[in-house]
C-alpha cells in the first residue's frame, strides 16, 4: 500500500479531484500558490479546509464535524464509530477518509491510515493534509528520501505549510547522505 500510495503522490500533477468537489477550490489552490502575504495564506487554507470539510450532505457534514471534536478530545473510541459509519454512507467525501486517516495515525494504527490517505488521494489528489500525514509516517519508516518528496509535492500545493519547509529544508541537507 506503501508503494501505491506514493505513486498517487507522484502523480498529482496529472490527476483531477472528484468533478464534486467544490470549484471554488481551484482558484483557491491557484491563489494559494501565488500568494506572498501570510494573512492572506492563511485565510486560504482556512478556505480549502472549509471546502473540504463542508463538502457533501448537511448529514455528512454535520456527522464529520462531531467526529472531528472527537478526534480533538481524543475520545476514539467515539470518533471511530462515527468515522466507520461516514465511511460506509459517504465513501466519495475525501474528508472522511482523511479524518479516519488522523484518527488512526494517533492510534498509531498506521496500516489503516495509510490505507485511508491512499482513499483520500484517490478522491482528492491536491490535499496536501494527507501528503503530510502520509510523509510523516515514511520519515517514522526511515524512508527519507520519500518522504522529503511526498513533503515537496505538499509545499508545491500549498507553499505556506511553514514547518514542512522546515523539515524539507532538512532533509534536503541530509540529502547526499539519503542517496547511499
Amino acid at each position: 500500500m506503501y508503494d501505491e500510495t506514493l505513486k498517487l503522490v507522484c502523480s498529482v500533477p496529472e490527476r483531477f479531484p472528484l468533478a464534486r468537489l467544490p470549484h471554488r477550490l481551484v482558484e483557491l489552490f491557484r491563489r494559494l500558490t501565488q500568494t506572498m502575504d501570510a494573512d492572506e495564506a492563511d485565510a486560504l487554507q482556512d478556505m480549502v479546509w472549509n471546502c473540504w470539510m463542508q463538502h457533501g450532505e448537511a448529514r455528512a457534514v454535520n456527522e464529520l464535524e462531531h467526529a472531528t471534536r472527537a478526534i480533538v478530545a481524543h475520545d476514539f473510541g467515539v470518533a471511530e464509530r462515527m468515522l466507520k459509519r461516514l465511511v460506509v454512507a459517504f465513501p466519495e467525501v475525501p474528508e472522511v477518509w482523511n479524518k479516519q486517516a488522523t484518527l488512526y495515525y494517533l492510534q498509531g494504527a498506521e496500516e489503516p491510515c495509510v490505507q485511508a490517505i491512499h482513499r483520500t488521494l484517490r478522491l482528492e489528489p491536491r490535499h496536501f493534509g494527507a501528503i503530510c500525514g502520509f510523509a510523516e509516517i515514511l520519515l517514522g519508516r526511515g524512508e527519507r528520501l520519500k518522504a522529503l518528496f511526498a513533503f515537496d509535492i505538499a509545499l508545491r500545493l500549498n507553499p505556506h505549510l511553514g514547518m514542512v519547509r522546515l523539515e524539507t529544508e532538512k532533509l534536503m541537507r541530509e540529502r547526499p547522505a539519503l542517496a547511499h
